[in-house]
Order: structure tokens, then C-alpha cells, then sequence
């Protein structure tokens, strides 16, 4: 284990300087890195980049990286971005992941981007066979409620995360 540690750390140092450079396609290279904690970190990086650019990337570890917490935090990833082209990716994930951990994350997700186009899948997801999605579709669908009627602060609306 302690080898894989040492390549992993070198590898951050490697990450660190592309970050500085904003190498977005040498990042989007690691997200098929056989290390899911590279993997991981690499989803957090693109969307602090920012630019919807980065949507279909995120999107596609969402769909199809083999584990959960990877696909959970694409998940959240793509609800801190709020782009509308998240939807769909969240909406497939909120229903269709096998994780409970995933579909929970999905949900807060569609919250947070707040779009009218999300409430149907939020919607359907108050029938989810594990407490824990429904429950973060029904603050989901508050959320969107509370942004489409009360609020003025739209940071404010969107600190419900998960």
C-alpha cells in the first residue's frame, strides 16, 4: 500500500502544477486513472475551473466510473456548477444508479441547480426504495419551491447541499 501511497502523492505534486497551468485536457486525461481517489479529486478540480465546458465530462464519470463515491462526487459536482445541462446526467443518476449514495447525492443535486426541469425526476424519486433519496428529493423539491417563489439571494437558495 505504501507504494501506491508514493505514486499517488507524486501524482498530486504532477496535479498541482497542471492545476496552476488550468490544464483542463491533461485533467480530463486522469479521469480514467485506475486510482479512484485521483479520480475523485480530479472532479473537484474541473468544476473549480468552472465553464459549462466541463459538464460532459463530469457527466460521463457520473454515468459510467465503477465506484460510488467517484459517481457521488460527480454528482455534487455537477450541482455546484447549476448549469442547466446537468440535468439530464443528475436526473439519469437520481433514478438509475444502483448506489442509494449516488441517487441521494443526484437528488440534492437537481436542488441545487433549482430548474423547473428537475422537479419531474424529484418527483418520482418520492417513491425510491431507500428513505435516505427520498428524503433529498423532498428538501430537493423545497429547495426548487423556495427559489421559484421566496428568494431574492440566489447564493443563499443554493447552499442546501449535500
Amino acid at each position: 500500500m505504501q507504494a501506491v501511497t508514493d505514486e499517488r502523492l507524486a501524482l498530486f505534486a504532477e496535479m498541482e502544477s497542471k492545476y496552476e497551468q488550468k490544464d483542463t485536457a491533461y485533467f480530463v486525461s486522469l479521469l480514467e486513472h485506475p486510482d479512484y481517489v485521483v479520480r475523485t479529486r480530479v472532479a473537484c478540480i474541473l468544476v473549480d475551473f468552472g465553464g459549462e465546458d466541463k459538464v460532459p465530462y463530469i457527466a460521463k464519470v457520473l454515468k459510467n466510473d465503477k465506484n460510488e463515491l467517484v459517481r457521488h462526487e460527480a454528482a455534487f459536482a455537477l450541482g455546484q456548477m447549476s448549469y442547466s445541462s446537468a440535468i439530464p446526467p443528475l436526473t439519469d443518476a437520481t433514478l438509475h444508479d444502483p448506489s442509494m449514495f449516488v441517487r441521494h447525492e443526484a437528488a440534492i443535486a437537481l436542488g441545487v441547480v433549482g430548474n423547473k426541469e428537475a422537479k419531474a425526476a424529484l418527483q418520482q424519486a418520492l417513491s425510491d426504495p431507500d428513505l435516505p433519496v427520498v428524503e433529498s428529493a423532498v428538501v430537493a423539491l423545497s429547495n426548487i419551491e423556495f427559489m421559484e417563489k421566496l428568494s431574492k439571494n440566489e447564493q443563499f437558495a443554493k447552499l442546501t447541499g449535500g
